[in-house]
C-alpha cells in the first residue's frame, strides 16, 4: 500500500513539472509574438512571467534569457528603476546557481552586464557604461569562450562609436572582421559592416556612416577579388602539383608529350584567372575615382552656393544703405511713405541675414555647440524680462521653471526663447503667455512655449520649420525664424517642433539633450 501511493505521488509531482514547464514555454511564445505585433507592454509582462516560472523550475538559461528580454522592455519605456532591480534578481539567481554547481556561469553572467551597459549608454553615463565594458571583458577573457570574445568586440565596437571614441571603434571592428576575413568568412565581414552602419544612422553621425558605406562598398568589390585569389590559390597548388607529378614521371617515363598538354591546359587556365583579376582591379579602380568625384562635387556645390548667398548679401548692403539714406530725405516731405520704404528695406537686410545664417547653419550641422552648466530658473526668468516689453497689455505672462542646473548652450537657447516668445506677444491679444520646463529623463528636457493666440493651421504646421515654402510680403516676415531655430536645436543635440494636438492657440515644445 505504501509502495502504491508513493508512486501516486511521483505521478503527481511529475505532472505539476511538466505543467510547470509547459506555462513558461506558453508564456515565452507569446511573448515572442506580443513582441513582434509591438505590443511591448503585454510582451514584458509575459516575459517576466516566463522568467519565474524557469527560475522555480531551476532552467537559469532560459529564465536569464527572458529576464534580459523584460529589462530591455522596461528601459525602452525609461522604467530604469525596475530593469536594475531585475538585473539585481538575475545576478543573485545565477550567483546561487554558480554557489550549487560549483562554478562559473560567464554565459550567464555576460548576458547580464551587457543588459546594465545598454542601460547606461542609453542614459549617456559613460563612467558607468566603461565599468560594464570592463567587466564584460574580464569575464570573456576568464571563460575562454570564442562566442563571448566576438560578442564582446561587438559590444566594444558599439560603445566607442557611440561615444565618440573613434579611434578606439576602428581597432575595435578592425579586430573583429580581421578574424572572419583570416577565416575567409566573408558573409560575416559583410554583416560587420551593416551592423556598424546601422550604429552610426542610429547615433546620426552622418560622417561615420559616409565613411563606413565607402569602405562598405570597396570591401564588397574586393570580396570578388578575394574570392577570385582563392581560386587562383587553388590552382597554384594544383599547378605546383601538377608540377612535381611531372618531375616525378620524367624520371620514369618516357612519354612527355602528356606533361606538356598538362602544362599548357594550366597554364590557359592561370592565365585566364589573371585575366578575370585584372578586370577586377581595374573595375574597383574606376568605381573608386567616380566616387571620390561625387564627393568633391558635392562638395563644391555646397561652398559655391554657400559663396553665391554670402556674395549676394554683400552686394545688397551698399545699395540698401543708399535706399536707406534716400529715405531720410523723404521724412519730412512724406514721412509716412518713408516709414514704409524704410520698413521694407530693413525687411530686405534681415532677409539677407537670415538667408545667410541659414545657409552657414546647414553647412556646419555635424558642428555642435560648446555646452556650459547654468541655473534654468534664473535664465528663464531673465528671458521672460527682455519679452514682457512686447506683451500687449492683458496679456498674463507666467513660467514654471525649476530650480535646477542644466548643460547646454545658453547664448543659442537664448535665441530659441526669444523668438518664441515673442511671435507669441506678437499674435496674442488675450489670454496667457506660458513658459514652462519638464525633466524627462536623466539627460533629456523640455522647454514649452504656450500663447493663447490664433493658432497655426493645421495644413501650414507640416512646412513651418521649412523655409521658401511660402511667398509673403517681406515687410510681414520673411518666415525664416522657425527654421532657423530648428537647425540651431538640431547643432544643440535637439528637436523644435510643434504640437499638433493644442487647439486653444500655439504651443511649441524644444527638446533637449543636457
Amino acid at each position: 500500500m505504501r509502495i502504491y501511493n508513493f508512486i501516486i505521488a511521483l505521478i503527481i509531482c511529475f505532472c505539476v513539472s511538466l505543467q510547470a514547464q509547459n506555462n513558461a514555454d506558453n508564456f515565452k511564445q507569446q511573448a515572442q509574438s506580443s513582441f513582434e505585433n509591438k505590443d511591448y507592454t503585454k510582451a514584458r509582462y509575459l516575459y517576466i512571467q516566463a522568467y519565474k516560472d524557469y527560475a522555480n523550475e531551476g532552467k537559469i538559461t532560459q529564465a536569464i534569457e527572458c529576464g534580459t528580454q523584460a529589462a530591455s522592455l522596461y528601459y525602452r519605456e525609461n522604467y530604469y528603476q525596475e530593469a536594475f532591480d531585475l538585473c539585481r534578481q538575475m545576478s543573485q539567481i545565477v550567483a546561487n546557481q554558480e554557489q550549487t554547481e560549483q562554478k562559473k556561469l560567464y554565459g550567464l553572467r555576460f548576458m547580464i552586464t551587457k543588459e546594465r551597459l545598454q542601460m547606461y549608454i542609453k542614459l549617456r553615463n559613460a563612467a558607468q557604461a566603461q565599468l560594464q565594458l570592463n567587466t564584460l571583458d574580464n569575464l570573456a577573457e576568464e571563460s575562454g569562450n570564442p562566442e563571448l570574445t566576438e560578442e564582446l568586440l561587438y559590444t566594444q565596437t558599439d560603445y566607442f562609436y557611440i561615444f565618440g571614441q573613434k579611434k578606439e571603434g576602428d581597432a575595435a571592428f578592425n579586430k573583429l572582421i580581421s578574424q572572419y576575413r583570416e577565416k575567409k568568412e566573408y558573409g560575416k565581414v559583410s554583416e560587420c559592416y551593416q551592423n556598424l552602419i546601422a550604429i552610426a544612422r542610429k547615433a546620426n553621425n552622418t560622417s561615420l556612416m559616409e565613411q563606413t558605406y565607402e569602405k562598405y562598398m570597396v570591401w564588397t568589390d574586393s570580396v570578388k577579388m578575394l574570392t577570385a585569389e582563392d581560386k587562383l590559390d587553388a590552382l597554384q597548388q594544383k599547378y605546383d602539383s601538377s608540377l612535381q607529378t611531372i618531375q616525378e614521371k620524367e624520371d620514369r617515363l618516357s612519354a612527355k608529350q602528356y606533361i606538356i598538354a598538362g602544362l599548357c591546359t594550366l597554364a590557359a587556365i592561370l592565365i585566364a584567372a589573371l585575366a578575370f583579376l585584372a578586370f577586377l582591379v581595374m573595375r574597383f579602380i574606376l568605381l573608386n575615382r567616380k566616387l571620390k568625384k561625387i564627393i568633391q562635387t558635392i562638395t563644391e556645390h555646397s561652398e559655391q552656393q554657400t559663396g553665391f548667398i554670402q556674395s549676394i548679401s554683400a552686394q545688397m548692403e551698399p545699395t540698401l544703405d543708399e535706399m536707406s539714406k534716400s529715405v531720410a530725405g523723404l521724412q519730412t516731405m512724406a514721412p509716412g511713405q518713408a516709414k514704409a520704404i524704410q520698413a521694407r528695406v530693413d525687411a530686405l537686410k534681415q532677409f539677407g541675414d537670415h538667408i545667410q545664417e541659414l545657409s552657414l547653419l546647414e553647412n556646419s550641422l555635424l558642428e555642435t555647440y560648446e555646452a556650459q552648466s547654468f541655473n534654468v530658473s534664473s535664465f528663464c526668468e531673465k528671458v521672460m524680462e527682455q519679452v514682457k516689453e512686447d506683451v500687449r497689455p492683458g496679456v498674463e505672462v507666467t513660467t514654471d521653471i525649476p530650480k535646477i542646473e542644466i548643460k547646454t548652450n545658453a547664448e543659442q537657447l537664448q535665441r530659441i526663447l526669444l523668438h518664441l516668445l515673442k511671435n507669441a506677444a506678437i499674435y496674442t491679444t488675450s489670454g496667457k503667455i506660458k513658459l514652462e520646463f519638464k525633466k524627462k529623463g536623466a539627460h533629456l528636457c523640455q522647454f514649452i512655449v504656450t500663447d493663447n493666440g490664433p493658432g497655426i493651421p493645421a495644413e501650414k504646421q507640416v512646412a513651418i520649420f521649412k523655409p521658401f515654402t511660402e511667398i509673403k510680403d517681406l515687410a510681414d516676415g520673411d518666415g525664416l525664424g522657425l527654421p532657423i531655430c530648428s537647425l540651431i536645436a538640431s547643432k544643440m543635440n535637439g528637436t523644435l517642433s510643434i504640437d499638433p494636438e493644442y487647439k486653444k492657440g500655439s504651443r511649441f515644445i524644444l527638446v533637449l539633450q543636457v
